[in-house]
């Protein structure tokens, strides 16, 4: 029989904007203070200190297998390992996934698994011979769409007919929330901030005003998208069998979808965890989506039934999300994890409350998990 893992504590950095608040700062070194105080949360609630391994999400970073550079800056022992995964922007809810199905299977009874990117001091990449870097490496093979996550942010929006004005109003209330909101339980200073660098009033009238970014005379502008970020997210994964509280990890999913709108990898991937988990959208009390883009959230919430701008705005990402906090690639998939552990756990939410996390990857693939207060 396996063992149900269970999220016992989650924390993250705040979130800076590439090239600002953090742009000396390697992904390791954004990871480490994260590790430690989610390992010092898990003592306090009267957990075993014992870490049997470090899973961590990250697209960019300059190898060498960060989750264990991480764990040791974090002060872990030698015999703590470390696995480093790379689902692009799924890579930190990818690596809880992991963390979960270690514990299941009794390999592990406490993992902490999360993810961390700094933009900011990722290396430039060149193939031998060339005269330059690239800008990133496929997502697909030679024959098969390849988009940027822009252009491919707008297709979705054309060929599920999102509108630039709902695009723009979901940005301006991703703002909004975030502003409104109280992350002092989940955040972790680093250095002299503790708190997320981007969040700001936005207008309507002034992102009327913004050209397209990405497609001429498109609808995806910088204002209805994230912009690239530095930060670190992380949480504990423990055997239930240990008695603490936390979020329940019921289903999880990983699936492919066509690589030329690969906005749309959520859809697939939480029907299935709600087919798994044998739930139904309605009973899902907080949501959690990776805002990427306005377009890709509001395409995916619309295939699900979910109206973030109206009735169910206090249920999909209530106080804000990427748009706002910002898009730290490998950490975002852990940041809303942590998102519904506040939300839920933090909030004192009753036994049984349903959250669910999700993020769409580039080259077309779909990330979720759903999680019970337990």
């Amino acid at each position: 029989m396996s063992v149900r893992p269970v999220v016992v504590a989650a924390r993250r950095t705040p979130i800076g904007t590439a090239g600002h608040a953090f742009k000396t700062l390697t992904a390791d070194r954004l990871a480490a203070p994260v590790l430690a105080a989610v390992l010092a949360d898990v003592r306090e609630a009267g957990g075993r200190p014992e870490v049997d391994d470090v899973v961590l999400g990250n697209c960019m970073g300059p190898g060498g297998n960060l989750a264990r550079v991480s764990a040791l800056a974090a002060g872990f022992g030698h015999e703590v390992p470390g696995l480093t995964v790379d689902r692009q922007c799924g890579s930190g809810l990818a690596a809880i996934l992991l963390a979960g199905q270690a514990v299941a299977a009794g390999e592990a009874e406490l993992v902490l698994a999360g993810g961390a990117e700094s933009a900011s001091t990722a290396p430039l990449r060149t193939h031998r011979g060339a005269a330059g870097p690239y800008e990133r490496a496929p997502f697909t093979p030679d024959g098969h769409p390849d988009p940027d996550m822009g252009p491919a942010a707008e297709a979705l929006a054309r060929a599920r007919g999102v509108t630039r004005e709902r695009q723009d109003a979901y940005a301006i209330d991703s703002h909004a929330k975030a502003l409104a909101g109280d992350f002092t339980r989940e955040i972790v200073a680093v250095g002299e901030r503790d708190g997320d660098e981007r969040p700001r009033v936005l207008r309507e009238r002034s992102l009327a005003r913004l050209p397209a970014a990405f497609v001429p005379g498109g609808t995806v502008t910088a204002g209805n998208s994230s912009p690239i970020s530095d930060g670190a997210a992380a949480v504990a994964v423990a055997d239930e069998r240990l008695g603490l509280p936390g979020l329940r990890l019921v289903a999880g999913s990983v699936v492919g979808c066509d690589p030329e709108l690969p906005g749309w990898g959520p859809v697939p991937a939480v029907r299935r965890v709600l087919q798994r988990a044998g739930a139904e959208i309605g009973q899902v009390a907080a949501v959690e989506i990776v805002e990427a883009f306005a377009a890709q959230v509001l395409a995916v919430t619309d295939a699900l039934g979910l109206d973030p701008l109206g009735e169910d705005r206090a249920r999909v990402c209530a106080d804000g999300g990427a748009l706002a906090l910002g898009h730290p690639w490998g950490a975002s998939g852990a940041v809303v994890v942590t998102r519904l552990f506040s939300r839920l756990v933090g909030a004192g939410a009753p036994r049984g409350t349903l959250g669910l996390a999700s993020a769409a990857v580039g080259g077309g693939l779909g990330v979720a998990a759903l999680f019970e207060v337990v």
